[in-house]
């Protein structure tokens, strides 16, 4: 089975698979520069924090933002809200994007694989061993969406 790779290179052919990508998304009646943006501001939902995150110029800054280890993020988050946000976001780019949509219906039956060396939850980690979950969240959403067009 074929495995397609993606990371925050978003210039490479699958660079748009990254929350880095310069797509925003359109997510309770905000504007969300990035789905990274949003990803790390509802860490902190409801707070005057989650607005700081939005208005980041960067995925990184937003990134660095949301990890601050002087802010906890709001109860839950790391259980089960934390994928479903993912999940939110993601579903949210590849539907308000057609161009992205084609592009992940177009990759068939590969494995979508963040190849992240450090991210051992979202990405496939060093050794291959992560959990890959950013990826596995892409092929559910891509599940979903041939489900529509049929």
């Amino acid at each position: 089975m074929q495995t397609i790779y993606f990371y925050i290179e978003t210039e490479e052919p699958y660079g748009c698979f990254s929350n880095y990508s310069a797509h925003a998304v359109y997510l309770n009646g905000i504007i969300w520069p990035t789905a990274e943006h949003y990803y790390q501001a509802r860490k902190f939902a409801g707070s005057e924090r989650e607005e700081q995150v939005r208005r980041q110029k960067t995925p990184d800054e937003a990134k660095a933002m949301g990890n601050d280890e002087n802010y906890s993020p709001r109860p839950g988050w790391h259980t089960r809200i934390k994928d479903e946000v993912m999940l939110e976001v993601v579903r949210a780019k590849f539907t308000q994007h057609p161009d992205l949509r084609e592009l992940l219906l177009a990759t068939g039956d590969a494995v979508l694989a963040e190849n992240s060396k450090k991210d051992y939850y979202w990405g496939i980690g060093e050794d291959g061993s992560g959990r890959n979950q950013l990826g596995k969240t892409l092929m559910q959403v891509r599940a979903e969406l041939r489900k529509e067009n049929r």
